[in-house]
């Protein structure tokens, strides 16, 4: 089941955010400059909406997959630095204390969600203009 990704949940640490993450920081830019909300509008066709847990959020998966693209790192790396690097989470638009997704996570969201690699083509070039 498919659910629209909500706002940074209300945390008593979320203003940890701004004092942690400059207003310059490319990540907090790239946040508020791009509305990332057309992924949810392009993806909702790949998922079931009758069966099955709740999935992670597609805005999310793209982000992770997008801050690989950006940092030049592994899944497992990725999903390690967004456990602590706080930049990581804002953009993610976690909580300061939520938890990761497994690493293997991006992996099913590449093969399951993504199958057809114009889509995610068609989601860089989005995010991009």
């Amino acid at each position: 089941m498919l659910l629209q990704q909500q706002k940074i949940q209300l945390s008593a640490y979320s203003d940890l955010y701004d004092l942690i993450v400059p207003k310059g920081n490319l990540l907090r830019k790239i946040n508020e400059l791009i509305d990332f909300s057309f992924i949810h509008d392009e993806l909702v066709d790949k998922y079931c909406a009758t069966n099955g847990r709740n999935a992670e959020s597609p805005i999310r998966m793209f982000k992770y997959l997008l801050l690989k693209t950006i940092y030049s790192i592994s899944d497992v790396d990725v999903v390690e630095r967004s456990r602590y690097d706080m930049s990581f989470k804002y953009f993610l638009e976690m909580a300061p204390e939520d938890a990761v997704i497994n690493s293997s996570s991006l992996t099913k969201f590449r093969k399951l969600r993504l199958k057809d690699t114009d889509l995610l083509n068609l989601l860089i070039n989005k995010t991009v203009a």
